[in-house]
């Protein structure tokens, strides 16, 4: 019977929770554990002082008709969480004296903003559009990547349409190429703003981000796609998985940590150690699926076979991924100049560049009259965990300082209008979110390391799969979910059973 598969699933941010949801609604057992006291991991959210602010994730993708949220959630039978298309989704600010450029969702409008922003560069976006389009249509068959075995095989040739086979001769390209191809490779402040919008998606930038990724990640924001604003915080979307998860009976364990992993070879089962406090648990499953990036497996798995050396080597060999800084304020809605929508993102001096985000009135996120202010830059995470206490306090406290200022002289605040400020470091997300050394955002979507080179869900180890921002490829709750889809269907055939068809 398929209750007796048990599968144990690590971590409940939006990986974690979509592939328990799933395979507790197949009629798995599945018991989903989670350091913290909640779920959502970056895409959760956190209250202080009367406000609520999103951790790390602010915006999403991937809940219009057809999105990969969209289908997940009518497969699950919850509702989509209510949520505002955001157009413009984005207002990027160069900061060179030529007017923001804003990301139109409607198509034509998009077209007319990039002419004038970026004249003569209409061949390289039409080429984007095209591998955009390949890229959709595969990404709408459910393929598996990266390949682990014939049966992962099998599914990525049939997700493959005769488009993805030319524009498959890109696969090593990056979008640079693509801008020399379309003679747009001088074009300076192109260039400059592929740079900005690149590497909230990717970690990279025009000159390193993989071509075939870097095509959809810029098109996500336009129709039918879009990007959204959740209304009562990002939790919404990690409240309603849960809500699926206790309505098919999975066991969710807040406030437990994961110690160690080890296959029981004579049961054909894996041991899980959890502590909490002074108290150890010990539990089995068929299956484990670990959702936090793979570099935390490092410390888990505990069996001196060759195989498990080789495994961890290449988990310790996975390029570095980006922390975060992230400035949380408040302040009155009067305080703030009118810049016409919820992201706004600018080239600065001091951090090359800061995305903002903005709550929306009546979204529950602060007071009415009053507005929640968050804004991001990404950092080397050795520069916040090489430092003593004391240095790393004053470090701290002196970013939240040039943050402010930065701010201040971009949007017109006086120093006296902040109603709430706070930092958090690549320190304050390891504490948070259980990630190792507080990294967010997966592997960069470089041409080494993207699709069919990346890491695959399917370890070397029976029973043991990844999920995650590190795995399909992407980031976001939209590139998560895939991952969890996919971890879930290759779960399903290996028990003989029929794969989903969203």
């Amino acid at each position: 019977m398929i209750k007796e598969k048990k599968v144990f699933v690590i971590g409940a941010g939006i990986a974690g929770l979509t592939s328990a949801a799933i395979l507790s609604k197949l009629g798995f057992s599945v018991t989903l554990i989670e350091a913290h006291k909640q779920s959502g991991g970056c895409a959760g959210t956190f209250k202080r002082n009367g406000y609520i602010f999103d951790v790390g994730a602010t915006q999403v993708a991937g809940l219009e008709s057809g999105g990969i949220h969209s289908k997940i959630f009518k497969f699950l039978e919850i509702e989509i969480p209510e949520a505002s298309l955001l157009d413009p989704s984005c207002v990027v600010d160069l900061n060179d004296g030529s007017r923001p450029i804003k990301i139109w969702y409607e198509r034509n409008k998009w077209i007319s903003e990039r002419k004038r922003q970026f004249p003569g560069s209409e061949r390289f976006w039409n080429l984007c559009n095209l591998i955009h389009q390949s890229n959709w249509k595969f990404a709408n068959n459910h393929p598996v990547i990266p390949i682990g075995n014939f049966w992962d095989f099998s599914q990525f040739i049939n997700a493959l349409n005769p488009q993805n086979l030319l524009t498959g001769f890109l696969l090593r390209s990056s979008m640079f190429d693509l801008l020399k191809i379309c003679r747009s490779d001088q074009d300076e402040r192109l260039i400059k703003f592929l740079n900005l919008q690149l590497k909230l998606y990717s970690q990279e930038d025009v000159y390193k981000t993989a071509a075939l990724y870097g095509c959809t990640v810029l098109q996500m924001a336009q129709m039918p796609h879009g990007l959204w604003h959740l209304k009562d915080s990002m939790q919404a979307l990690s409240s309603a998985l849960e809500d699926s998860l206790k309505r098919t009976n999975a066991k969710i364990l807040f406030n437990k940590k994961v110690d160690s992993l080890e296959y029981d070879s004579q049961n054909k089962l894996w041991r899980i150690n959890s502590s909490n406090g002074n108290k150890v648990n010990e539990y089995y499953a068929n299956d484990v699926i670990y959702s936090p990036p793979p570099q935390g497996l490092l410390n888990l798995l505990v069996d001196k076979k060759d195989n498990y050396f080789k495994f961890k080597n290449r988990l310790k060999n996975l390029p570095k991924p980006s922390g975060a800084v992230v400035f949380y304020s408040a302040l009155k809605k009067e305080n703030m100049m009118d810049i016409s929508t919820n992201h706004y993102q600018f080239v600065s001096e001091e951090f090359g560049s800061l995305f903002i985000s903005l709550s929306e009135q009546g979204d529950g996120r602060a007071p009415l009259g009053e507005i929640t202010l968050i804004a991001s830059i990404f950092t080397k995470t050795d520069e916040w965990f090489d430092l003593e206490k004391d240095q790393y306090s004053i470090k701290k406290n002196q970013y939240l300082i040039k943050i402010s200022k930065a701010l201040e002289e971009k949007f017109n605040i006086s120093s006296d209008n902040w109603l709430h400020r706070e930092l958090s470091t690549p320190r304050s997300f390891e504490r948070w979110t259980n990630r190792p050394r507080g990294i967010v955002g997966g592997l960069g979507q470089n041409p080494e390391i993207f699709g069919l080179f990346g890491l695959s869900s399917r370890t070397p180890f029976e029973g043991l799969w990844l999920c995650g921002d590190s795995i399909y490829p992407g980031e976001g709750t939209a590139g998560v979910s895939q991952s969890a889809l996919m971890v879930s269907q290759q779960i399903l055939a290996n028990n003989g059973m029929k794969i989903l068809q969203l």
